[in-house]
């Protein structure tokens, strides 16, 4: 077993977060999206928290950590060409606060063989695009955008709603960037398959997962869920990806969901 990278931008992730990416990078903490469910207002992370994206303590400036995500990236190529890299985990990294660090970090990623996953609440970035436009286009299999869709707009009061972000999928997915979605948290069952019907033919692979600390679901509900995401990604060409607390909630097994259910090791720009 390879020992555990843990950088002050890039690092291996566990746990739930873990279910997303081996690699990731965070630069902030704190956002405006201002989820009233977020995991990160909560534990140790809810000290720091913020209503704005504020850089992380460990760096001096966005060119410190622009300095240290190269140097970290080149001691871990070999597996992050392999695997790729997240953004991000403890922000948006597609605010207006955050995305210059972002989209610099990308390119350098993407121009040393690096695929990057990209996840966001946000529908208007896609015109800052436009300003690398000749190197987005080059390099849209190296680069999937994905977007958190909950149906819950009133619990993300700062962010994009979410048919705005469904409607930035459509269109990436069109220029032909591979994208995703994080159905997680599932709040609503039923908002939760509104979504996945409304950006099931723009969508390449759905993530879904339950909310933290949440124990009331209806297994019979998670059930129903289960099985239309079955029959849909059949009709639909998607993949889906269980989370191990969907899983539990039932005590199902990976396997039972049909061809289209994948597991952790899937990987969206080799599949």
């Amino acid at each position: 077993m390879k020992p555990i990278f843990n950088g002050k931008a890039i690092y291996n992730t566990a746990g739930k977060a873990g279910e997303y990416s081996k690699w990731a990078c965070n630069f902030f903490t704190g956002g405006s999206n201002n989820c009233s469910y977020c995991y990160c207002k909560k534990g140790f992370m809810g000290r720091l928290w913020t209503t704005v994206p504020v850089l992380k303590k460990c760096f001096k400036d966005e060119e410190d950590a622009f300095r240290i995500f190269c140097l970290e990236m080149n001691k871990n190529i070999d597996n992050l060409r392999k695997e790729g890299l997240f953004f991000t985990f403890t922000s948006d990294p597609m605010l207006a606060e955050t995305i210059g660090l972002t989209i610099r970090c990308v390119k350098e990623a993407v121009k040393n063989g690096v695929p990057v996953q990209i996840l966001t609440k946000r529908s208007d970035f896609i015109p800052r695009l436009n300003k690398d436009e000749e190197f987005f286009k080059l390099n849209k299999k190296m680069i999937a955008f994905g977007f958190t869709l909950t149906g819950c707009d009133e619990m993300e009061l700062g962010a994009c709603p979410n048919m705005m972000r469904i409607f930035s999928m459509k269109l990436l997915h069109n220029m032909d960037y591979r994208t995703f979605a994080s159905i997680e948290p599932i709040i609503s069952v039923s908002n939760s398959l509104k979504m996945i019907e409304l950006s099931r033919e723009h969508c390449d692979l759905f993530k879904i997962g339950l909310m933290s600390g949440k124990t009331d679901y209806s297994v019979e509900e998670l059930e129903k869920m289960a099985q239309t995401l079955q029959t849909d990604s059949n009709k639909y060409e998607f993949k889906f990806y269980l989370k191990e607390s969907f899983l539990k909630a039932g005590n199902w097994d990976r396997s039972a969901f049909g061809k289209n259910s994948i597991d952790a090791a899937y990987n969206i720009f080799n599949n």
